[in-house]
């Protein structure tokens, strides 16, 4: 099966050795997003829900470069530094998601890359008519 890099100027370029997204066939994995602003690389400033918001964007922004939504998300993955957060998650998610929402998983974890408090990664499922 034939693997397409997935990249857009659009999130955050990858500060590893990682892509932004891969597809192999329909299916899309999506790498960790943390709240990084695209144009500078820096992480947003604020509350923690500037942080949350700042991922759903980066990961919309690879969704759309690789011809999909969030309707196409079939598996979420959250870590926090603190679920003390994870109400606020949800909360911001509902603004990002419609039902039926994607599978998920929120994981308390002790440390991020650039110190963010919040990452995301995702799995979407393209071009099969659904």
């Amino acid at each position: 099966m034939t693997k397409r890099f997935i990249e857009t100027d659009k999130a955050p370029q990858a500060i590893g050795t990682y892509s932004q997204a891969v597809q192999s066939g329909s299916t899309v994995y999506i790498s960790g997003q943390i709240p990084l602003i695209p144009e500078t690389m820096e992480r947003v400033d604020g509350p923690m829900e500037n942080q949350i918001r700042r991922v759903f964007d980066n990961l919309v922004a690879i969704c759309d470069a690789a011809g999909g939504s969030f309707a196409d998300i079939l598996k979420l993955n959250i870590y926090l530094t603190d679920l003390d957060h994870f109400p606020l998650v949800n909360q911001v998610m509902a603004d990002y998601f419609d039902e039926p929402y994607p599978a998920r998983a929120a994981i308390g974890v002790a440390q991020l890359p650039k110190g963010a408090g919040v990452e995301m990664d995702a799995v979407m499922e393209i071009g099969t008519g659904s």
